[in-house]
C-alpha cells in the first residue's frame, strides 16, 4: 500500500518538471509560442493547485480508494491525449485535465497513509517516504525527460506513464482498503466554493502572465487582479457560512496547518523556478543536449532522498520546527548560489554544487513541513489537510513561476534592447529569476519560527490523574468531537 501511494505520487510531481526539458522540442516541433510554452507548464500546475482542495475533500467523502483510482484513470487518459497531441492548444487542454486527475490523486495517496499508520514512529517513516518521493519526483522529472526526449521523443515524456497508470489501478483494487465514505452524492461537495476558489487563482496567474504583454497599470491587468481577488473573498464567505463547507476554517486552528502552508507556497515557488529557468539555460545557453540537460540535475533528487531519510530519524526528538528553519536556510543558501550562473562556467562550480545544497535544504523542508501541516488533524479531515498542504505548494508554484518568469523575462528583453549578446542576456534573466527565488524561499526561516514548539510528554506520575490533567484531557476531546461534527454536518 504505501508503495502504490508513493509511486502514485511520485508520477504527478514528476509531470510537474518532466516537460521542462522537452520544452525545446516542443515548441519545434508543434511550431508554439513563447507564452504557449510557459502555459504548458502553467496549465498543469494551475488546474492542480486550483482543485486540490476539491480533490482532498472528495476523498473524505466518497472514499479514498474509489477517489485514487478515479484520479488515477483520469490522469492516465489525459497523459495518452498530451502524447498524442497535434497542436498547442491539444497539448495545453491535455495538460490541464493532468492537472484535474493529478489534483484528485494526490491528497488521496497522503489520506491513505495518515488514516492507515498509526500517529508516531510508523506515521513519520511512511510521511518521509512519500515526502522523499514527492520533493523527488519533481527533480527526478527534469533528468527522465532529458532521457525520452533525447533517446526517444518529446512525446514520452507523457506516454510513458500510461503503462505505469495502468497497473497501478490494477494494483490499487488489489492492495488498498476502501473507506466509508461520508456522503454518497455529488451535490454534498462544495460546488461554489471549488468554482471559486479556481476561478480566482486562474485569473490570478493569468493577470500576472499578462504582464509580458500588457503593463501591471494597464486596464486588462487590474480588472484581471481585482477579478481574482473578488473570487478568492467570495470563496472566503461562502466557506464560512455554507453548511458544507469545501474547506471548515475552524481546520486552521490546529496551529502547524496555517504555518506549514505558508513555507509550502514559498518551496513551491522556489523549486519549480529552479526547474523551469536551470533547464533553459544549460540547452540554450550551454547548449546540453537534453539528456545531458536532465542528468545535469541529478544531485538535486539524489540529496532530497538523503535529507529525507536523516529527517525521519531526527524529528521525533526535535519537531518540526528547528528542522524547517534549517531546512529553509540551507536551500535558500543553496538557490543563491545557483544565482550565479555564468554564460560557460564551471558545471561543478555553478551548478553541482549549488543544486547539492539546495535539494538538500528542500529534502528536509518537504518531510517536515508536512509532518508539521498533518499532526494532531482528526482522520474526518485527514483528505482535506492532505489537499491543503499540496495545494499550498502548488499554488506557490504557479503563481511564483508566473511572476518570476514575467519579471526574468522583461529583464531579459531589456538587456536585449540595449545591445547585449543573446547568450548574456538570457543568463541574465535567469539568473535574476534564480535570485529572486532563492529570496522568497529565504522567507520560510522567520515564517517557521511561528510553528509551535516540540512539546514532551511529562513522565507519567503514579496514581490517579490530577482534576486539572482530567480537564485538559475533556477538552481535547471535546474539540476533536467539534471538529468532527463539523465535517459530518
Amino acid at each position: 500500500m504505501l508503495a502504490v501511494c508513493c509511486l502514485a505520487q511520485f508520477m504527478v510531481v514528476l509531470d510537474i518538471s518532466i516537460v521542462n526539458v522537452a520544452l525545446p522540442a516542443m515548441q519545434t516541433d508543434l511550431g508554439m509560442s513563447a507564452g504557449g510554452l510557459q502555459w504548458v507548464v502553467n496549465a498543469y500546475t494551475l488546474a492542480f493547485a486550483g482543485l486540490l482542495l476539491f480533490g482532498g475533500r472528495a476523498a473524505d467523502l466518497f472514499g479514498r480508494r474509489r477517489v485514487f483510482v478515479f484520479g488515477l484513470g483520469l490522469f492516465t487518459l489525459a497523459s495518452l491525449a498530451g502524447g498524442l497531441a497535434q497542436s498547442e492548444t491539444q497539448l495545453i487542454i491535455a495538460r490541464a485535465v493532468q492537472g484535474l486527475g493529478g489534483a484528485v490523486l494526490a491528497p488521496a495517496t497522503l489520506s491513505l497513509l495518515m488514516t492507515s499508520f498509526a500517529e508516531g514512529r510508523e506515521r513519520t517513516r511512511a510521511l518521509g517516504a512519500w515526502g522523499a518521493t514527492a520533493a523527488s519526483g519533481g527533480a527526478f522529472g527534469t533528468v527522465v525527460g532529458g532521457i525520452l526526449t533525447d533517446v526517444a521523443d518529446w512525446r514520452w515524456v507523457l506516454f510513458v506513464n500510461v503503462p505505469i497508470g495502468v497497473a497501478l489501478v490494477a494494483a490499487a483494487r488489489v492492495v488498498l482498503v476502501e473507506s466509508r465514505g461520508q456522503v454518497s452524492r455529488l451535490r454534498d461537495l462544495d460546488a461554489p466554493g471549488t468554482l471559486t476558489v479556481t476561478g480566482g487563482l486562474v485569473l490570478l496567474v493569468y493577470a500576472i502572465v499578462r504582464t509580458e504583454t500588457s503593463s501591471w497599470g494597464s486596464p486588462v491587468t487590474i480588472g484581471l487582479l481585482v477579478g481574482a481577488v473578488v473570487l478568492l473573498g467570495a470563496f472566503v464567505a461562502i466557506e464560512a457560512t455554507t453548511a458544507n463547507p469545501l474547506v471548515p476554517l475552524n481546520i486552521f486552528r490546529y496551529p502547524g496547518i496555517a504555518v506549514a502552508n505558508v513555507v509550502a507556497a514559498l518551496l513551491g515557488a522556489a523549486m519549480f523556478a529552479v526547474f523551469f529557468f536551470l533547464t533553459l539555460f544549460l540547452q540554450r545557453v550551454e547548449d546540453y543536449s537534453p539528456l545531458r540537460a536532465g542528468l545535469s540535475m541529478l544531485p538535486m533528487p539524489l540529496m532530497i532522498i538523503l535529507a529525507s531519510q536523516l529527517v525521519t530519524r531526527t524529528i521525533g526528538r526535535l519537531g518540526p520546527r528547528p528542522i524547517i528553519i534549517f531546512g529553509a536556510a540551507v536551500g535558500s543558501s543553496g538557490l543563491l548560489w545557483l544565482s550565479a550562473i555564468t554564460v560557460g562556467g564551471s558545471y561543478w562550480t555553478h551548478v553541482f554544487g549549488p543544486l547539492a545544497v539546495m535539494g538538500f535544504g528542500m529534502g528536509t523542508t518537504m518531510v517536515s513541513m508536512v509532518s508539521a501541516a498533518t499532526a494532531g488533524v482528526p482522520m474526518r479531515l485527514a483528505g482535506l489537510a492532505s489537499g491543503l498542504i499540496n495545494t499550498g505548494r502548488q499554488i506557490g508554484a504557479a503563481v511564483g513561476l508566473a511572476a518570476v518568469t514575467t519579471i526574468a523575462t522583461h529583464h531579459t528583453d531589456s538587456r536585449l534592447r540595449h545591445g547585449i549578446a543573446p547568450p548574456e542576456a538570457l543568463t541574465s534573466g535567469y539568473s535574476l529569476g534564480l535570485f529572486i527565488s532563492g529570496c522568497v524561499f529565504a522567507v520560510g526561516v522567520p515564517v517557521a519560527f511561528l510553528l509551535p514548539r516540540l512539546r514532551r510528554p511529562e513522565p507519567a506520575a503514579a496514581g490517579p490523574p490530577a482534576p486539572a490533567q482530567l480537564a485538559d484531557a475533556q477538552l481535547a476531546d471535546a474539540d476533536e468531537q467539534a471538529v468532527a461534527h463539523t465535517a459530518e454536518i
